[in-house]
């Protein structure tokens, strides 16, 4: 008898997700999103996104049962998003989950959000090679990981954001350029008729210590883009807007690759997976491959459906960990907004948490979504 069918379930931003996942095979997924009830905020506001999922969340698993043929009966475990993001809409998705696993007599498994990202490209390209290296990108995260097995092993940090996230980095400038939220995709669409060369935008931490090789900082490449818009409407000028898509697209897609491609080399990894909202862009892939190409090191980045938030993701993790012995979750697991990635599964304790959080370095930056610093994605 195979592998019990895991139905996975994401609500940690403004997206509703649920995919259902047997022996590494997508079976069937569904969305929903809020994103049109945030817009005209600029970012996502979290009560909105809470109430959102409270009414999605039924219909979308049904959706996702629909689309793969199966009943409710069929579902052999359940996985869902425990962290990070925002602590309502994970909340929401928690006791869903939970409700789900109860009355169903099946196991319930905590995911870290970002595992589930990395886990999205198995549904396309199958099994992560051991090793390989991670490149995660979206509205709240940039990280290059080590990942061996996913479901076992610790995941390794190679480097992380100091500030901005790539994503996030969009959103800003995106606004300051007049573009509509999500400001990434709107970055992107606009670039297509500009010149990535025209404005010489920065590379920020591309040369530095050996200590930052591997870090990432995109604030000063944000307040860059926002001085050149505002030096041109305090002079009077109209904007070259696409001319200035083009260049920040270029320089975000510049550093990510260019520190990608050096991690692989350094580690002696020949594959580099890039995951999350960020992969979606269309420079930052061809900018990859072109990279990757040239230094023989195999690129697997997932279809555009499965790089934003989705529960599929979530379901491809909770599919390894069954398959991997993982114990589950205990009765009282709860959620941690700002959880570090350090294993795939997430099992937090509400008492354990904060003990953790108490003890967790000054300096600590929660990358969570808020509406101060609004991003498209996520803890995406």
């Amino acid at each position: 008898m195979g592998s019990p069918v895991v139905l996975g379930i994401e609500s940690s931003c403004d997206e509703t997700g649920a995919g259902l996942v047997r022996d590494g095979r997508l079976l069937g997924q569904a969305l929903a999103s809020s994103m049109d009830e945030h817009a005209r905020f600029g970012g996502v506001v979290p009560e909105i996104a809470a109430r959102a999922h409270v009414h999605a969340l039924t219909p979308v698993v049904g959706a996702a049962l629909a689309d793969a043929g199966l009943r409710a009966g069929d579902i052999g475990a359940v996985a869902v998003t425990t962290g990070p993001g925002l602590s309502g809409a994970l909340q929401v998705g928690l006791a869903g989950a939970k409700g789900l696993a109860y009355a169903l007599g099946v196991p319930l498994y905590g995911v870290h959000h970002l595992a589930g990202h990395v886990a999205a490209d198995t549904l396309e390209h199958g099994p992560l090679p051991d090793p390989c290296v991670v490149l995660i990108v979206s509205g709240g995260h940039t990280s290059l990981l080590l990942v061996r097995d996913l479901a076992r092993d610790p995941i390794v940090h190679l480097g992380d954001t100091l500030d901005d996230a790539a994503g996030e980095c969009f959103d800003k400038v995106a606004r300051v350029f007049g573009l509509p939220y999500p400001g990434g995709p709107a970055i992107d669409r606009t670039a297509r008729e500009g010149d990535p060369r025209a404005v010489p935008f920065p590379r920020p931490l591309t040369a530095g210590p050996p200590g930052s090789r591997f870090t990432f900082s995109f604030s000063g490449l944000k307040t860059a883009a926002a001085r050149w818009a505002e030096s041109h409407h305090a002079a009077g000028r109209p904007l070259p807007l696409a001319d200035g898509a083009a260049s920040l697209q270029e320089a975000v897609a510049d550093v990510l690759t260019r520190k990608a491609v050096a991690a692989c080399t350094e580690h002696g990894v020949s594959t580099l997976v890039v995951v999350g909202g960020v992969a979606a862009n269309s420079r930052v892939r061809s900018l990859a491959q072109e990279r990757c190409a040239a230094a023989g090191i195999r690129l697997r980045v997932p279809p555009l459906r499965l790089c934003t938030d989705n529960g599929a993701m979530i379901a491809a993790v909770g599919d390894l960990l069954v398959r991997a012995g993982a114990e589950p979750a205990p009765l009282e697991v709860s959620v941690d907004p700002s959880a570090p990635l350090e294993y795939a599964a997430l099992h937090p304790v509400a008492g354990e948490r904060v003990l953790r959080q108490t003890l967790r370095p000054a300096g600590h930056r929660s990358n969570s979504a808020s509406v101060l610093a609004p991003s498209a994605a996520e803890g995406s």
